[in-house]
């Protein structure tokens, strides 16, 4: 038997408002906009960057938590998997995207907020434990933080 993986994690900021739909199903969807930052030193030793920009979309319960709770800027863990859709234009030509399908969101707050896990399996809100609040803490620190201010939108 092949063994196969498809796994997805970020840190990162919301771009934008979270968008939350019901579609006709009565499903509830929500779309959010991830930055990311990779940050290396080339070959003359001077610090480089780049933004990368994700596509993640939530189903259900989670979808409503990420509607209600998160906003541009919020930081964010996201936790899915990779799911490319593909579609015909307008203009006969087949487009596709690439998304996250997210499985679990930790909000990972500063000054002041608590930050939350929420997941597929939350049957209502639950708060992150002490525990996970201990795992967070290296995670969101560090010098590879998205800054708003870097968005070019």
């Amino acid at each position: 038997m092949a063994m196969s993986l498809n796994r997805v994690q970020l840190i990162g900021n919301l771009t934008r408002d979270p968008e939350m739909k019901q579609i006709p199903g009565g499903q509830v969807v929500t779309t959010l906009g991830i930055a990311t930052n990779f940050t290396w030193k080339d070959q003359s030793g001077a610090q480089q960057s780049k933004t990368e920009f994700h596509n993640v979309v939530a189903w259900r319960k989670l979808a409503e938590i990420c509607g209600q709770f998160l906003r541009k800027g919020s930081k964010v863990f996201i936790e899915g998997r990779l799911q490319t859709r593909d579609w015909e234009g307008e203009d006969g030509v087949k487009r596709y995207r690439t998304e996250i399908v997210a499985d679990n969101m930790i909000m990972l707050g500063g000054k002041g907020d608590t930050g939350g896990s929420y997941g597929r399996e939350a049957t209502g809100l639950k708060r992150g434990s002490e525990e996970s609040a201990a795992e967070e803490a290296p995670v969101s620190a560090g010098g590879d933080e998205v800054k708003i201010d870097d968005l070019p939108f």
